[in-house]
């Protein structure tokens, strides 16, 4: 029964993969009668997709959920996804929140909405997540998805079977599950011919990409499917592990030219005690060597990475460590984030926990030698050729200018007054001038 006439507010937070799931969502209540509207606009229901990785994802969510409920009283509050699958795992059920759902059922979510509403008058809370078990298949929130013109996300996958010592994720999104690739790559062609000029193959565990559909597909033979589809101008790779670097897909970021110069690899720690009490599957010398043969295939390659800091029997000396490795490996950029103790995962129990205030200090100290790698990584393109992708106009001390990014991630900034005629999705010859506060400025 579509709901024509009723608003709904949605609001993500967390990961890009979680921010792609949201625009999804959106699309699947549009596709219902749904109006979209503003999370700072008078809705029917708002909907909360939260994330639950650290203990800062899931205080936000509450917050966010407590200054909706007091400006809203009379409106349905929904919040899902990682969030909501933990919570309802636990029966930690937030007091605020009307309805908890789980990743899965977000695909049913407008169903679940409906019939709470065909009463006319707000029903008891509401709580439901399928337990994520093996043999489970992937599911589609929606068959579109509300994206920025420019850059798409083609999510392959959901999942992670990895469970490192910190980790929820495995908990909150459950076993691998993939999208059969001819599916894919339908996918695909139909987010160029909307227009995207940039795809980016993602997921949670994109490296175990087809490890459960058993039917001799893989990641390498997708990118190579996907990037050879017509008017695919830039394919871009999510997140992948290390240890997922197979020879066969080495090979192929080699050989297909349409491939962004750029890889997001999760490092967590550059001391091998502490990648071992991680439970992380490799030690700084398999990363050094993969990062070795990456740069030998691209030089110019854009290394980005993920870093923990404070993880429980972390010494100062460990911290070092991984700081000096992280300055050898020369990250072009660096998510840096302090452990967050979550219930339910061994680390949790460890000892030697480390304070929040250490925690804190190291991650300023991480964050400093970040701002000071990407600097280093974005000067060495002052006045070289880049291809901007434009995305939106952006202010920066009382200047408008358009911002996008390069294949290699580069940050860029161009002034709109040297082009007065842009739309987002197009491709911008550029020249970098000057490096300040993170992005690389062009006068074009």
């Amino acid at each position: 029964m579509a709901q024509t006439g009723k608003r709904f507010a949605l609001h993500s937070l967390g990961c890009k993969v979680n921010q792609e799931e949201g625009r999804s969502l959106a699309a699947l209540f549009l596709s219902r009668g749904w109006q979209e509207c503003a999370l700072e606009n008078e809705a029917d229901v708002y909907v909360i997709n939260a994330c639950a990785v650290t203990q800062t994802a899931e205080s936000k969510a509450r917050a966010l959920l407590r200054r909706l409920r007091r400006r809203n009283p009379q409106a349905i509050i929904v919040i899902c996804g990682c969030y909501g699958q933990i919570a309802v795992n636990k029966g930690d059920i937030p007091a605020e929140a009307d309805m908890v759902v789980g990743v899965e059922e977000r695909a049913i979510l407008p169903d679940l909405l409906e019939k709470n509403m065909t009463s006319g008058e707000k029903q008891q809370p509401f709580s439901m997540a399928q337990p994520l078990q093996s043999g489970l298949a992937f599911t589609m929130i929606a068959a579109t998805s509300e994206q920025n013109r420019a850059r798409a996300y083609l999510k392959i996958e959901d999942g992670c079977q990895e469970f490192c010592h910190y980790c929820i994720v495995p908990y909150a999104r459950g076993p691998v599950r993939s999208l059969p690739q001819a599916q894919a790559v339908t996918q695909a062609a139909d987010l160029i011919a909307q227009g995207h000029r940039e795809i980016v193959i993602s997921g949670v565990h994109i490296g175990a990409y087809a490890t459960d559909l058993q039917d001799g597909s893989n990641l390498s033979a997708l990118i190579r499917q996907v990037a050879n589809l017509p008017g695919c101008c830039r394919l871009r790779l999510g997140s992948i592990e290390p240890q997922q670097f197979t020879g066969e897909l080495l090979e192929t970021l080699a050989a297909e030219p349409k491939i962004c110069r750029h890889l997001h690899i999760p490092l967590q720690s550059g001391c091998d005690k502490t990648l071992q009490a991680m439970g992380r599957k490799y030690e700084t010398q398999d990363y050094v060597a993969l990062i070795n043969q990456l740069r030998q295939i691209c030089p110019e390659i854009a290394i980005t990475t993920d870093v923990m800091v404070g993880y429980p029997g972390e010494s100062v000396e460990d911290f070092e460590q991984s700081r000096d490795f992280c300055q050898r490996i020369g990250f072009s950029k660096m998510h840096v984030f302090p452990y967050s103790q979550r219930p339910g995962t061994p680390a949790a129990l460890a000892p030697c926990q480390i304070s929040r205030e250490e925690k804190k200090r190291r991650a300023g100290i991480m964050g400093e030698t970040a701002r000071q790698l990407a600097q280093a990584y974005g000067e060495q393109f002052i006045g070289h050729p880049l291809l901007l992708l434009a995305e939106q106009v952006q202010c920066v001390n009382g200047t408008n200018y358009i911002s996008g990014h390069s294949d290699n991630y580069l940050p860029l900034l161009v002034p709109l007054i040297s082009c007065s005629q842009w739309y987002p999705g197009q491709f911008i010859e550029v020249k970098g001038d000057f490096w300040q506060d993170g992005y690389l400025f062009s006068r074009r």
